[in-house]
């Protein structure tokens, strides 16, 4: 088939013109759907806190290292200008100083790996934000609960469960589990009732902590001294609260008497001021004390953003029903895990009742009346109705097995 090829203004040069489609605009989006984008980026501060903390952590820990060895290099450097050392002797020492700057190349150069690593992971969170829009809200929800099924599995330290998870949907970047698994080590010391990796991690964070007026290594510092006392090394006891404790009676001054007076009391006392220090819940209180400092050094929720969530709808559906033995499946409150979520929250405000059918869970009103059964138990106009005509006009209470006709129900009124 032939086309002819339009002529325009007398140019003899063939014009190919291609028909275009009628354009065609995408429908507007609906306001609910930017709403309820709105409300959830506004729930994201964790997401972008976490890793820029420690993001700034490791470049403050590199730069402090830098300094402490470049000061020495030079120190170094300075001595041997200033003395008349041997050749041997020299060359020995520059040869030390080599390897020294060596080492000290190679530790920068992981520190830049690690701090490129920590940028990229904070770029990725942010091009994920940046990536909700309103017309792929379900996608951008559905990568959403992944990152809060993986932070709950991180805080019950299913660490396996939630990395496989991470991989698979390739969110790696937007999860934590380095950070967890820090935390962790620490946790797990504790349980054991050691404090060396609590105190080191306490020396890591050592400035912010005290920006925050932390009491947690003190705590740590009274713990280690109650031990002392207890294996009965009170001289020992006496050198270790001369050398850590001393620093903090300006400030503590109250605390750190009574848990000096343990000396005279000992660990089989039994006057209850002092007995409780040498409870091992002590141990515990320290164990959750460190989840608080963690958290908030890194703008992390305390509870799991899994349980943040699923509170907030339990709010919306809780009523005395919800804890009655006669509770419908439906409702999630039928549950007992949701129950003891739901426990702490405040009853949902019903200015207006809703009366919903057991059999079709539609809505009971004026145009679908409740129908009573002659055991008082109500159900749909609409339900029974269609129960009525597959069955020759009898009726069958799905709760007790009360069988009768259509026309023996009573109709109820809406007041």
């Amino acid at each position: 088939m032939e086309i002819d090829d339009p002529v325009t203004n007398g140019n003899t040069d063939a014009v190919m013109t291609e028909s275009t489609p009628p354009f065609t605009p995408s429908p507007p989006v609906p306001a609910s759907r930017l709403s309820q984008l709105t409300e959830s980026l506004k729930l994201e501060h964790q997401l972008l806190r976490v890793p820029f903390e420690h993001y700034k952590k490791t470049i403050r820990a590199n730069h402090r290292y830098l300094e402490k060895e470049v000061t020495s290099v030079v120190s170094s450097v300075g001595d041997l200008a200033d003395n008349n050392w041997s050749k041997d002797v020299t060359v020995s020492r520059l040869t030390s100083l080599v390897s020294r700057l060596q080492g000290l190349k190679r530790k920068l150069e992981e520190g830049s790996n690690v701090e490129n690593l920590q940028a990229q992971r904070c770029r990725a969170r942010i091009d994920n934000l940046d990536s909700a829009d309103a017309e792929n809200i379900t996608e951008w929800n559905n990568t959403k609960l992944k990152r809060i099924l993986v932070d709950y599995m991180l805080r019950m330290s299913y660490f396996e469960t939630a990395s496989k998870l991470s991989e698979s949907c390739n969110i790696l970047d937007l999860v934590d589990i380095d950070i967890f698994r820090e935390a962790k080590k620490v946790i797990d010391a504790l349980k054991r009732r050691e404090v060396a990796s609590a105190l080191a991690w306490c020396a890591d964070n050592k400035t912010r902590l005290k920006k925050s007026k932390s009491k947690f290594e003190f705590q740590l510092r009274l713990q280690e001294f109650i031990e002392l006392v207890r294996a009965d090394s009170y001289k020992q006891a006496i050198r270790y609260a001369r050398k850590h404790l001393t620093p903090w009676g300006a400030t503590h001054m109250n605390e750190l008497q009574r848990v000096l007076a343990t000396l005279a009391f000992k660990s089989t006392t039994e006057c209850t001021k002092y007995k409780v220090l040498f409870e091992l819940g002590q141990w515990d209180v320290l164990v959750n004390q460190f989840k608080q400092e963690f958290c908030k050094l890194y703008g992390m929720t305390m509870e799991p953003l899994l349980n943040i969530y699923l509170q907030a709808g339990l709010s919306a559906l809780k009523t005395p029903y919800g804890f009655e033995e006669g509770c419908t499946k439906e409702d999630p409150l039928s549950q007992e895990s949701f129950r003891k979520l739901a426990l702490p929250l405040p009853y949902s405000k019903q200015e207006h009742s809703k009366l919903v059918c057991y059999i079709s869970k539609e809505l009971m009103d004026t145009e679908n009346p409740p129908l009573v059964f002659p055991n008082g138990y109500v159900y749909s106009t609409k339900a029974l109705k269609e129960m009525a005509d597959k069955n020759r006009g009898e009726v069958k209470c799905p709760r007790t097995g009360l069988v009768c006709n259509y026309t023996d129900l009573v109709k109820a009124y809406i007041s």
